[in-house]
C-alpha cells in the first residue's frame, strides 16, 4: 500500500536545510537587531574579531561567499563604523578589512549571542556536536562534489 505524503518536500533534505537556515534566522534576529546587524554583517565580524585584517578574499573563504556578495556587505558595516578598508599596499588589488574601535566594542555587545541560541535549540551538547559533525561532512562533500 502507498504512504501518502504529507508534503512534496519530506524526502528532501536540502529543505529541510534550508528551512533549518530560515529558523535560525528567525532566532538571531531580535538579538542581533539591537546592535544594528544582519546575520551576514555579524558572521563578518565574527571572522575579524578572531582575526582583524583580513583580505575580502580571505574573509569569503572562511564564510564560503564570493567577494561579489561580500563586498556590498562589507561596504555596509563599513558605512556604520565597523570596519574600515584599505587597499593592500603590496598588492592594490587586494582589499584589506580591519575592524575599527567600535567595530571591535561591539563584540563585547554580541558575546551573549551564541549561547542564548545554543540554549534556545533544546538539544544537548553532545546531539549538537553530532548534527554539526554531520553538518561539516555533508557540505566537505558537497564542496568536493562542486569541484570535480
Amino acid at each position: 500500500m502507498n504512504q501518502i505524503k504529507e508534503s512534496p518536500f519530506d524526502d528532501m533534505l536540502c529543505f529541510d536545510v534550508y528551512a533549518v537556515n530560515l529558523a535560525f534566522g528567525r532566532i538571531y534576529k531580535p538579538l542581533l537587531d539591537p546592535l544594528g546587524l544582519t546575520y551576514s554583517q555579524y558572521l563578518v565580524l565574527m571572522s575579524l574579531w578572531t582575526q582583524d585584517d583580513q583580505t575580502v578574499g580571505q574573509i569569503g573563504g572562511g564564510l564560503g561567499l564570493d567577494s561579489s556578495t561580500l563586498t556590498p556587505l562589507i561596504k555596509r558595516i563599513e558605512a556604520a563604523g565597523l570596519v574600515v578598508r584599505n587597499r593592500d599596499p603590496l598588492d592594490e588589488r587586494r582589499v584589506i578589512v580591519s575592524l575599527t574601535d567600535q567595530g571591535r566594542a561591539l563584540q563585547a555587545h554580541s558575546s551573549h549571542i551564541r549561547s542564548c541560541v545554543v540554549s534556545g535549540l533544546g538539544m544537548s551538547l553532545e546531539e549538537l556536536q553530532q548534527l554539526q559533525a554531520m553538518i561539516r561532512k555533508l557540505r566537505r562533500s558537497i564542496v568536493a562534489q562542486d569541484q570535480d
